[in-house]
């Protein structure tokens, strides 16, 4: 095998590898010799199978296959012989073998020349928290209120109570809508409705009319509305009160807790909070040390080429979700999402970087505890990790979502790092933090 390596740019290289056509030419061979055993072809007994034929119907398929393994493996050999490390997938452009000769020529962007990565200097807040008494008991009242049922009331509508209401508006001559009413709902002080509406319900009961003078905002969803004032009619159709279940032994049970007991909900609560709060975390920390990481490394160049595919990627994935929201025919420019994918590229490069230069391998405890956390949350958990046990392009993403986190403890644990202690509304909720 005879190498040959073209500096095309600051990270990019071409690499000419030639290879004797035999090499190749054997290998199909060989392979349609194993095939030629065992195939069954109508017309022939097995075994039996003319060369020609078995050429024929497999020589492509196995020729194919033959070239993207010969490929591999060569290419992987003249990296490593090299010494050269590849930051993405290269590019390949095969020729034909020509004068007993097979040449392709691969194209890639290599990993930056860091130097030795002294994490030590890096200054990480770690935040820490846990689940208390409290949050579990914030938690099952949530459920209480996720499973309530509404009772029609005959008295006014108070706080806290469902108004089934009927709306017309008229801003500079214009009734919105034209003709009748629009019918809506909400459950007075949950904010669902404009302040002024939900306000004036306070009082109202089924049946009941009012106008109100509404303000309504410049981005409001009705166009003739959008920035106006105008005089909102609103009548009470039906007024409900709330029941809200009690933690017994049947709203226990219809989270799956056998026997209704509580201890045993309250347990499994618990689990259910901390599974959230152990990820929260992880993503803080992980933005945390992403962030100092990248800044320390601000002056280095990053592959170009690996950066735009990743921001083009962002902008392939951008546009699908704006077509999930019903905005068809959305266009949207990489090159708005060049920066994060800059810093996305830069994080995995230096990542696994520093898991190279300390010799960082995957931890087969850490996968299987996180594996088992994600199977914990559906109905049947072990039909999930069989899922993933049998889906390699599965528990390569896993594998490589658990390595990541086991880098950036190791990170934190060796850097310069600060604690600082929050509620667990805090961290799951950052906009209540101080």
């Amino acid at each position: 095998m005879q190498v040959s390596i073209e500096n095309v740019g600051n990270l990019e290289r071409r690499l000419t590898v030639s290879l004797p056509a035999e090499r190749l030419e054997g290998e199909v061979k060989s392979r349609l010799r194993e095939i030629a055993r065992t195939a069954r072809i109508k017309g022939f007994r097995p075994g039996k199978v003319p060369p020609k034929v078995i050429e024929q119907r497999y020589g492509e398929q196995v020729r194919s296959e033959a070239l993207g393994e010969l490929i591999r493996e060569t290419f992987n050999e003249a990296v490593s012989r090299e010494n050269l490390r590849p930051a993405a997938a290269p590019d390949i452009q095969a020729g034909n073998a020509e004068a007993g000769e097979f040449r392709y020529v691969a194209t890639f962007e290599v990993v930056p020349d860091f130097g030795q990565i002294d994490v030590a200097k890096l200054k990480i807040e770690r935040v820490v928290a846990s689940v208390e008494d409290a949050d579990v008991d914030r938690m099952i009242e949530t459920l209480r209120q996720q499973r309530r049922t509404w009772e029609p009331v005959e008295r006014a509508a108070q706080s806290g109570d469902l108004v089934m209401v009927e709306t017309w508006a008229e801003a500079d001559g214009q009734r919105v809508p034209a003709e009748g009413a629009e019918r809506g709902a909400t459950v007075v002080g949950s904010g669902v409705m404009i302040a002024e509406l939900e306000a004036a319900l306070i009082g109202m009961s089924a049946g009941d009319e009012k106008t109100v003078e509404v303000a309504f905002p410049a981005d409001w969803r009705v166009e003739a509305l959008a920035g106006k004032t105008a005089q909102v009619r609103i009548k009470a159709v039906r007024v409900s009160e709330a029941r809200v279940p009690e933690v017994d032994a049947a709203f226990i049970e219809s989270f799956g807790v056998s026997g209704g007991d509580l201890d045993r909900f309250r347990a499994e609560v618990r689990a259910n909070l901390e599974r959230e709060l152990r990820g929260a975390l992880m993503a803080r920390l992980r933005g945390e040390v992403v962030e100092k990481l990248v800044a320390a490394y601000e002056g280095i160049e990053f592959p170009p080429r690996l950066i735009e595919n990743e921001a083009r990627g962002m902008a392939r994935q951008a546009e699908q979700q704006a077509r999930q929201q019903g905005q068809q025919g959305v266009t949207i420019s990489h090159e708005v999402f060049l920066p994060a994918a800059r810093k996305r590229v830069a994080a995995g490069l230096l990542v696994g970087e520093i898991a190279r230069q300390h010799g960082l391998r995957l931890d087969p405890k850490r996968l299987n505890e996180t594996l088992q956390l994600i199977a914990s949350t559906y109905e049947d958990p072990q039909q999930v990790v069989d899922l993933y046990r049998q889906d390699a392009q599965l528990m390569q993403n896993l594998q490589a979502r658990v390595m990541e986190e086991q880098v950036i403890d190791w990170i934190a644990s060796h850097a310069d790092a600060t604690e600082r202690t929050l509620s667990f509304d805090e961290v799951m909720r950052p906009g209540q933090a101080a």
